[in-house]
């Protein structure tokens, strides 16, 4: 067992029966009172957040994680068919880990995968993306003066705000974190 002292950002800790990713962690130390750690964590299943304060030198399990990068293969109904590049082993991995940026993988991409034991527990895509678009409305001569944005559908069939004079038939850079474009590539 590890106390809350091992805990980081970013660690995985199994609270009240369920996994937890601690997103903020502070050591705090008011006044006249007890020192604490004032944690939020992220329910890795639901995508819930919860704060909980723990008393230093409590107690917490802290949980063993082993990060894989796959390919990406196929999508088979909820699943995503990824494969080990290094044992050609193929491994079935939930749709929903990878919440909604799972709209922003094609076929070869390589994807994070952590896994406890054999269990895959946290999904995660690029940070960023090369996309081609494949359906806006087209730009106008003139329209690169204003911070405009129009609606671009990619190859991987999700839907994005691009800059005016974005085409179709165009490779553009995405910034999967906050869904944004980034600029074109060349």
């Amino acid at each position: 067992m590890a106390t809350t002292s091992d805990i980081h950002l970013g660690s995985v800790i199994r609270f009240n029966g369920e996994l937890c990713v601690i997103t903020e962690y502070q050591h705090r130390t008011p006044g006249n009172l007890r020192a604490f750690y004032q944690a939020k964590m992220k329910n890795v299943k639901t995508g819930k957040s919860a704060e909980y304060r723990f008393r230093s030198g409590e107690e917490v399990e802290l949980v063993r994680m082993e990060y894989k990068e796959l390919q990406f293969i196929y999508k088979e109904g909820e699943h995503l068919v990824c494969m080990d590049n290094e044992t050609y082993e193929q491994v079935h991995i939930p749709e929903e880990l990878f919440g909604e940026n799972v709209r922003f993988l094609k076929e070869e991409m390589i994807v994070k995968v952590a896994f406890e034991g054999e269990t895959p527990i946290i999904g995660d895509v690029p940070t960023f993306v090369e996309l081609e678009v494949t359906y806006t409305e087209p730009g106008e001569r003139g329209n690169t003066a204003t911070n405009t944005l129009k609606a671009a559908t990619l190859e991987t069939g999700a839907e994005i705000q691009v800059p005016l004079f974005v085409n179709i038939g165009e490779i553009i850079k995405i910034d999967t974190r906050t869904s944004g474009y980034c600029g074109k590539v060349k």
